[in-house]
C-alpha cells in the first residue's frame, strides 16, 4: 500500500503546486524514493513523462481558462510558466491544435487532460517469473538514435530505425559470430526521450580493431563500444512466439506493477536492456526476449 500511496502522494503535490516551478528532487522526496526512480517507474506505468504530464496539465487548464474568458491570452502565458506569449503559443498549438486566441471563440474544440488518480485493481492472478541477478560489467558495440515525442511517435522511430539499418545489423552480426543473439540498450533518459541502440557482444580484439576488420575507417565509424557497469538486474522473459515485440512492453510494465512494489528493491539510474534470443535453446522454435531492468535495494521505505 506505502508504494501506491507513495505515487498519489506524488500526483497531489504536482497538482497543488502546478503553477509554480516544480522541483522533481521534492517530487521524489513525496513518494519516498529517488527522483530518478520515482521518473521511471512513473514513465513506464503511464506511457509519458513526468514533465509531459506536468506540461499537458497546465496546457489542458489554460485552454479551459482561456475559453471562459476568465483570462488574457498573455496572463496565461505568465500564469502557466511559460517565458513569452510565442512560447505559450507554440505550445498550445501542438497540444490543443488551435491557437489561444481561437480558444477564445465561442465554440472552439479543446484538448482535456484529466488529473491522474491512482487506484488499486486486483487482476490476473497469474505467476510472473523473474530472477534477480548480478550483471559483470560488459562492452557492447553498436550505434544509435535518440527517440524523442509520444509513446506512439518513439514506437515508430524505434520500428524505423530497425528497419533502415538492415546492414548494420548484418555487420555486427557477421562480427560477432553470433546472429541469434542482439541487444536493445535505452540510455540517457530524459525530458525529451532517450538514446536507443542496437548492439552486439564483439570479442575484445574485434572491438580494438573494428576498421581492419570491416575493411575501411568510414564502415567503422558507423559504431561505437558502450560500457555497461556491474549491476543488479531483476530479469523477465516473453513467452516463446514469433513476434515478442507485440508482448515486450506489457511485460516491463508488469515488472513494475506487480514484482517492484513488494520487491525491497527500486529503479537504478542504469541502461535499461533487452536481449532478444534468436532460435537458440535447446527445442526452442521461436523467438523471445529477456528483458533486463536496473535496480538498487531500496532504503527509502518505498
Amino acid at each position: 500500500m506505502s508504494w501506491v500511496a507513495g505515487i498519489q502522494r506524488a500526483i497531489d503535490y504536482i497538482e497543488e503546486h502546478l503553477l509554480e516551478e516544480l522541483d522533481y528532487e521534492e517530487i521524489g522526496k513525496e513518494s519516498l524514493s529517488s527522483s530518478y526512480h520515482f521518473q521511471r517507474v512513473f514513465g513506464i506505468l503511464c506511457g509519458y513523462t513526468l514533465g509531459e504530464y506536468i506540461r499537458s496539465r497546465r496546457l489542458a487548464l489554460a485552454g479551459m481558462e482561456l475559453a471562459l474568458g476568465r483570462i488574457r491570452v498573455i496572463d496565461a502565458a505568465v500564469k502557466y510558466g511559460y517565458d513569452s506569449p510565442d512560447s505559450f503559443a507554440r505550445a498550445f498549438v501542438k497540444f490543443h491544435g488551435i491557437t489561444p486566441s481561437a480558444a477564445r471563440e465561442p465554440g472552439a474544440q479543446l484538448r482535456s487532460f484529466a488529473r491522474l488518480s491512482v487506484r488499486i485493481s486486483l487482476e490476473g492472478g497469474s505467476g510472473m517469473s523473474y530472477k534477480v541477478i548480478e550483471k559483470p560489467e560488459m562492452v557492447l558495440t553498436g550505434y544509435r538514435r535518440r527517440f524523442t515525442g509520444t509513446p506512439a511517435e518513439r514506437a515508430e522511430q524505434e520500428k524505423d530505425f530497425y528497419m533502415s539499418t538492415r546492414l548494420n545489423q548484418y555487420a555486427l552480426m557477421g562480427l560477432a559470430g553470433d546472429g541469434v543473439v542482439s541487444y536493445g540498450i535505452m540510455t540517457n533518459f530524459g525530458e525529451d526521450g532517450y538514446d536507443f541502440y542496437i548492439a552486439y557482444q564483439l570479442e575484445q580484439w574485434t572491438r580494438e580493431h573494428l576498421e581492419l576488420t570491416l575493411g575501411n575507417a568510414q564502415d567503422a565509424a558507423r559504431f561505437e563500444n558502450i560500457t555497461i557497469p556491474a549491476r543488479t538486474y531483476v530479469v523477465c522473459e516473453t513467452e516463446q512466439m514469433n513476434y515478442p515485440t507485440t508482448v515486450f512492453l506489457e511485460v516491463r510494465k508488469r515488472i513494475v506493477e506487480e514484482w517492484l512494489p513488494s520487491s525491497g528493491y527500486m529503479m537504478a539510474e542504469a541502461p535499461e536492456i533487452s536481449v532478444t534470443h534468436w532460435f537458440r535453446k535447446p527445442n526452442q522454435d521461436k523467438r523471445y526476449i529477456e528483458l533486463w531492468l536496473p535496480v538498487e535495494k531500496n532504503g527509502n521505505g518505498y
